[in-house]
């Protein structure tokens, strides 16, 4: 049973990280780009970040979302077979 939910933590950490990888990465590397343009131009408005990053993830959701539902879907479909076979 112990082994079954530290398999489970593993598999589920495993998971929300590829889930949320690339919608961090891509937020990152556009505010990095937008702070270096705000370091460069002397403009310090706080809220232009904001439409970039939104245009961004956007985007990456667009075009993985139906992976990331995919494997949103196996995983749970794991889950539900690994506990119909766990012992009472």
């Amino acid at each position: 049973m112990e082994g079954f939910l530290v398999s489970f933590g593993q598999s589920a950490l495993w998971v929300t990280l590829v889930l949320a990888g690339p919608v961090l990465i891509v937020s990152l590397i556009i505010g990095s780009l937008i702070s270096l343009l705000q370091a460069a131009t002397q403009i310090n408005e706080i809220t232009l970040t904001f439409v970039p990053k939104i245009l961004g993830i956007g985007l990456v959701l667009a075009l993985l979302g139906s992976w990331m539902g995919q494997q949103m879907v196996a995983f749970t479909t794991n889950v539900f077979v690994s506990l119909a076979t766990l012992p009472k």
